[in-house]
């Protein structure tokens, strides 16, 4: 059942959370994505079938939750990701991000490195404001304050903000060292025209931890949400949890 997250003075946030044994699984969706996709809820299925605790949500001006999306930037969904988790959980947790989330996944592990326990990226796009946009789309972006985009794998178009640009300018991780030391999984599809397979590359190489596997799925796309790709998902989650 969703529930909402009061804030004083800030948007109203969505959220499900499921009881559990620990780990508490946090997944994190993408840009524009919210809690109801085809990945997050093959987990929580997964979560409910086996017993663990797992929390799911909406950032600010997405799905269920209050605010308006184009208002909002990489800050704003860290902290509300924040919020919610330290709000709601307690002990452990795995994070699972997928896209987008795979780059609040790092953040939130680097702001809370006594809790998070391990991290399983789904596409993960660290730092896309960087190598994701080229010079015509920056100035665009800086002329008009925002640029609208048609999406590889569907018939969508997202809006991207002068704002949210800069606060993933703010944020890029991925040319030094990132200071996170607990086991990551990174699951990529080779046919993913959104997100390189090689930024799952990068990101492996500049990751501290000694403890990072790097799964390639042979005609997988952006979204790896075909039903192996999820099977792949669950396995990977429950081989992790089992590891730790």
């Amino acid at each position: 059942m969703t529930e909402f997250l009061i804030r004083p003075g800030l948007p109203r946030l969505a959220y499900n959370v499921r009881a559990g044994r620990g780990p508490t699984i946090v997944f994190l969706p993408g840009y524009g994505a919210d809690m109801t996709g085809g990945k997050a809820l093959a987990l929580d299925a997964w979560a409910e079938a086996t017993g663990r605790a797992m929390l799911r949500l909406d950032y600010r001006g997405c799905g269920e939750s209050e605010g308006v999306f184009a208002e909002a930037a990489l800050d704003d969904w860290r902290d509300d990701a924040l919020d919610l988790i330290d709000t709601l959980t307690e002990g452990p947790l795995l994070l699972v991000g997928s896209s987008m989330g795979g780059w609040l996944m790092l953040l939130i592990a680097i702001e809370r490195p006594e809790r998070v326990i391990g991290l399983v990226g789904i596409a993960a796009a660290p730092d896309f404001t960087e190598w994701g946009f080229d010079d015509d789309v920056r100035a665009q972006i800086e002329a008009d304050g925002l640029i609208a985009q048609e999406l590889a794998y569907d018939d969508s178009v997202q809006i991207f903000t002068h704002a949210f640009w800069r606060s993933g300018q703010a944020n890029l991780l991925l040319d030094g060292m990132i200071a996170i030391d607990c086991p990551v999984r990174l699951l990529h599809g080779l046919d993913d025209t959104t997100v390189p397979p090689s930024i799952a590359f990068r990101l492996g190489r500049a990751l501290r931890s000694a403890d990072v596997q790097t799964i390639l799925i042979k005609e997988g796309d952006h979204r790896l949400s075909r039903p192996q790709d999820l099977a792949l998902l669950k396995t990977t989650v429950a081989a992790l949890i089992e590891s730790l």
